[in-house]
């Protein structure tokens, strides 16, 4: 295959970097930008402009192996309740304290860890608390990260009270060999169940979660997975390669080393997967979504409106987004606010100062560059050097040498014209490696997972 020799020319298999779902990476947030940059931004933020929130849950009754986000395990709810509390006070501080009045949100996603453990009492109380600060707008989404294992009735229903839109519901893979492996078993049956009383709340549009290169995973139950999701009829997919990374997640100590697939074949079975989703008509989006030809992701893709961020793909309209709980990653037009990591610590930050900010960056004209070409690069395949010459008038000279660095390290790969830098759809897995290479401060201090 075409791709395997380019990308094994290059050493692309053995090339590690960052996911880059921001310029730079969290792990090169600073510890002094913290709270007191937080609220000198929140202030700026215009009345006019509508938000995106995303709120954090980070506990799971499970935790699955393959995992690498921040959550906790927790067998009783009362751990939970103390969390809301410690919530709705920082929406409250947030909110009323440093936000102009009636602010809007148009996008609002409760993420984890696993949000459906909040019964619909807890729910209902943060639901009402954050339409109370943020009106909705003509055009608002609300969207939920669903484990189908963890998924009563009452908390679905009580979801489809507050207009639950869209529904993200985590699969990984249905082969039972590897769900024993990755600590996370689920039948196909639970999950089309979980779906089809999704669907019949009000949800109209689906994504669903998978992964690959996990272990015991092969060619064929990869196959046998796409089929069975597939007929689940989602409007988007998003294929993740794992990322094994135990020096980062201690619990990925008990995922088997020996039973991942090696690079190489890693690389193909992701190939074939996108080969069989594009034959099932849907389009590929980045380097990893999928979406049916009618989705907003894919019409935002075709107009040049398509984001990532730390969800993610996205076709989000907003410049900021606030971020709520443990961990949580706010975006503002300055730069980034992450809130303490530990629930312990940000519980604390909330009750001293009503505010969790811990680390940070503030970008500098030349990481704005840098952003705006990753950006491009991951969501198009395109570094618009026209539009960048306009936005960025003072960095001419920053912008030509990245462009002349990227073009001489990946020949074969990429291509130039006087006005765009393209990486073609069939080198797109490669986006990450090439995006590393234009990132300023990467070091080999940094450790991340496999790139392809």
């Amino acid at each position: 295959m075409e791709q395997v020799n380019i990308f094994r020319q290059h050493g692309l298999f053995d090339a590690k970097v960052p996911r880059y779902t921001s310029y730079p990476p969290a792990n090169r947030f600073e510890a002094d930008i913290g709270a007191q940059v937080q609220r000198g931004w929140l202030r700026q933020v215009p009345a006019d402009q509508p938000l995106s929130l995303y709120v954090h849950i980070p506990f799971c009754r499970r935790l699955c192996w393959f995992c690498a986000c921040r959550t906790q395990g927790t067998k009783t709810l009362a751990p939970v309740e103390a969390y809301v509390e410690t919530l709705l006070h920082e929406i409250e501080t947030t909110a009323g304290g440093y936000l102009s009045p009636g602010m809007k949100m148009a996008r609002l996603h409760l993420g984890g860890g696993t949000p459906t453990l909040l019964n619909p009492d807890l729910l209902h109380r943060l639901m009402e608390r954050l339409h109370h600060w943020f009106a909705p707008t003509p055009d608002f989404e609300f969207s939920v990260e669903i484990d189908p294992t963890e998924a009563p009735p009452k908390v679905l229903d009580a979801l489809s009270n507050w207009s639950m839109t869209r529904a993200s519901v985590g699969v990984q893979d249905f082969a039972p060999e590897v769900q024993k492996a990755i600590g996370r078993e689920q039948s196909f049956d639970v999950t089309r169940d979980v779906i089809a009383h999704l669907r019949a709340g009000g949800v109209t549009s689906l994504n669903i979660d998978m992964l690959y290169g996990l272990p015991h995973q092969t060619d064929a139950s990869m196959i046998e997975t796409l089929d069975k999701v597939v007929s689940l009829h989602p409007d988007r997919l998003a294929l993740y390669g794992y990322a094994h990374v135990p020096h980062m997640s201690k619990r990925q100590v008990m995922i088997p080393g020996d039973a991942l697939p090696e690079p190489e074949p890693r690389f193909l079975m992701s190939e074939i997967a996108r080969r069989r989703l594009t034959d099932f008509g849907y389009v590929a989006l980045g380097i990893d979504h999928f979406a049916d030809a009618h989705d907003s992701l894919t019409q935002a893709a075709q107009a040049g409106r398509m984001k990532r961020n730390f969800q993610g793909y996205t076709d989000d309209p907003c410049s900021t987004i606030l971020s709520f709980g443990a961990s949580g990653i706010s975006t503002f037009p300055q730069g980034y606010v992450q809130n303490a990591v530990a629930t312990s610590a940000y519980t604390q930050r909330v009750r001293e100062t009503g505010l969790a900010g811990h680390k940070g960056y503030e970008l500098t004209g030349d990481d704005k560059l840098i952003a705006a070409m990753i950006q491009g690069l991951m969501c198009n395949g395109v570094i618009d050097l026209g539009k960048l010459r306009q936005d960025f008038p003072r960095r001419q000279k920053a912008l030509n040498k990245i462009v002349d660095t990227v073009i001489y390290t990946f020949p074969g790969i990429l291509s130039l014209s006087a006005d765009k830098v393209t990486l073609p759809k069939r080198y797109m897995a490669s986006a990450r490696v090439v995006a590393a290479r234009m990132d300023a401060a990467l070091t080999q201090d940094h450790q991340h997972s496999l790139a392809i």
